[in-house]
């Protein structure tokens, strides 16, 4: 899918510019990635030390051999700094985060340590190596979480439901408190669910595309938690476009990306279900073909001690400001997750998913 992006100068007498990307493994980086590349800038990924570096997404991207790997561990300040030092990047996009919602409540220190004190030590770094460097926090929606109003805006009040959402909170007003107490280039996106077929396994929407895949070819029932919430789902590759629009602006500043649309997870469910053409019927939380086999059950340990119920956000001031739009709708999403989790466990298959050059795979 090709995209407008209006505001770049591909002059090649200009210095190319550098971007360093935090947390550049998971789905977001690796979009992030592929998008500043395709920018041309020469970008610098930020991965903690392994004796096995999880590339899949960049491999499957096909750009992991375009990116320069550095070591980059943000519970350790000096390590942050000295990244930082060695990269002399222009922009630096902070995306690095323990994400996952559920194990932040088994978890919350780190938590804690990766997406609040982590952000304060890659600002405090770039703060003494060079203020002039443009950054990114990677906000969310689960800052809101119990909602006063809905859609949520950038002035919507928060209340976090999660420690996840409360270290974030911590990592979005740091943010802004650097950008007003040191004048520096600091934006914060407020970035509502976000999916892909190059989603972490623990996050519901792929607990469904793959657990589809896999029932599918053997029967293994899906188990998912809350049937009922309902998110606003959109996709990693136009909210990664949004996070380079915000900082290709004149003035830093923090923005919503959202799709508007609100979905339930057993709408999610039945979408997908469909699409397969699969007949199904409902029996309170558990999901049947019509030959009584069993699709979907629940499980009351996929359950947060404190549930956040809906989330729908409102990216009027992205839309306006930035020219930010949103190119794919949930049920695009659905399919493309879908397909690919279907070419993944049938390698052999001729579905071609992962040979499109439409899939950005």
């Amino acid at each position: 899918m090709n995209y407008d992006y209006s505001g770049v100068d591909h002059d090649p007498n200009k210095k190319q510019k550098r971007a360093l990307i935090t947390g550049i493994t998971g789905q977001d980086g690796a979009y992030l990635a592929k998008l500043l590349l395709e920018q041309g800038y020469k970008v610098f990924g930020g991965q903690r030390r392994s004796t096995n570096p999880k590339h899949w997404r960049l491999d499957e991207m096909g750009i992991t051999d375009k990116i320069e790997f550095v070591e980059l561990d943000v519970i350790d300040q000096a390590n942050c700094r000295r990244a930082i030092e060695e990269t002399q990047p222009d922009e630096v996009y902070n995306l690095a985060a323990q994400s996952f919602v559920w194990l932040s409540f088994k978890q919350p220190e780190l938590a804690t340590l990766i997406d609040a004190m982590g952000c304060l030590r890659i600002l405090e770094s770039i703060r003494q190596v060079n203020p002039k460097i443009k950054f990114y926090q990677a906000s969310t929606s689960e800052m809101y979480g119990k909602v006063h109003e809905t859609p949520q805006t950038e002035t919507t009040k928060f209340w976090p439901r999660s420690p996840y959402g409360v270290a974030k909170l911590y990592a979005h007003h740091i943010t802004i408190n650097y950008r007003e107490s040191y004048d520096m280039f600091a934006c914060c996106g407020l970035l509502f669910n976000h999916e892909s077929a190059h989603r972490g396994e623990d996050f519901v929407t792929r607990k469904i595309s793959k657990g589809l895949a896999k029932w599918l070819k053997d029967g293994t029932p899906i188990v998912l938690g809350n049937l009922t919430a309902k998110r606003d789902w959109g996709h990693a590759e136009d909210f990664v476009r949004g996070m380079w629009q915000m900082l290709q602006h004149d003035k830093p500043d923090d923005y919503v990306l959202a799709t508007g649309e609100i979905n339930t997870v057993k709408d999610f469910c039945n979408m997908a279900l469909d699409y397969k053409n699969i007949k199904h019927y409902w029996n309170d939380n558990e999901c049947f073909t019509e030959g009584n086999e069993l699709i979907i059950t629940t499980d009351k340990k996929h359950l947060r001690p404190a549930e956040v119920d809906i989330l729908q956000g409102d990216a009027t001031k992205a839309k306006t400001v930035l020219g930010w739009e949103h190119k794919h709708n949930v049920e695009s999403l659905m399919k493309e997750m879908v397909d690919a989790d279907i070419a993944r466990l049938n390698p052999d298959s001729k579905s071609g998913f992962f040979d499109s050059p439409d899939k950005c795979l």
